[in-house]
């Protein structure tokens, strides 16, 4: 892994909980997440297409999903956008909880008890709300299609 994408992925899910516990009021979280989203690995402009957008949203998202087979074991990694800035933010936040784990450990995280510990759904629109379970939606498809066996043509 390299330097620039070890930075990009020392933000974890418990620090950016820890970073929420001190910042006092929802303005301040707000511009955190946004300055989440600013961090993010950019998404090479040929993968803004239809296939790699995200249904469901209000916003327009894209994602991608990288799928390595370690020793057998598919783990999975992402690199998205979003023409939104706290949408950028939130997909920063869904990658720390996603990105690099396995698809094994993708299906097994539970997204709305994990991301309720943020107090997230209290604070944005439900289109956002609505939005952010379709990134989580998607990214379980990723990991349920990377443990499907093949199929033969």
């Amino acid at each position: 892994m390299d330097t620039l994408n070890e930075t990009r992925q020392a933000t974890c899910f418990d620090e950016i909980l820890a970073d929420f516990a001190l910042l006092d009021d929802w303005e301040d979280r707000y511009r955190y997440i946004i300055e989440l989203g600013r961090r993010l690995q950019p998404l090479p402009e040929q993968d803004h297409c239809a296939a790699n957008k995200v249904q469901g949203c209000v916003s327009q998202v894209w994602l991608t999903t990288k799928v390595e087979a370690n020793g057998g074991v598919p783990r999975l990694t992402f690199v998205g956008d979003s023409d939104a800035h706290i949408v950028r933010g939130l997909i920063a936040i869904l990658f720390t909880l996603y990105s690099e784990r396995s698809a094994e450990e993708i299906l097994g995280i539970d997204a709305r008890e994990t991301l309720g510990r943020l107090h997230l759904n209290e604070h944005l629109t439900p289109q956002r709300s609505n939005g952010l379970m379709a990134m989580v939606k998607r990214i379980r498809s990723d990991a349920e299609t990377a443990l499907a066996p093949p199929t033969l043509h």
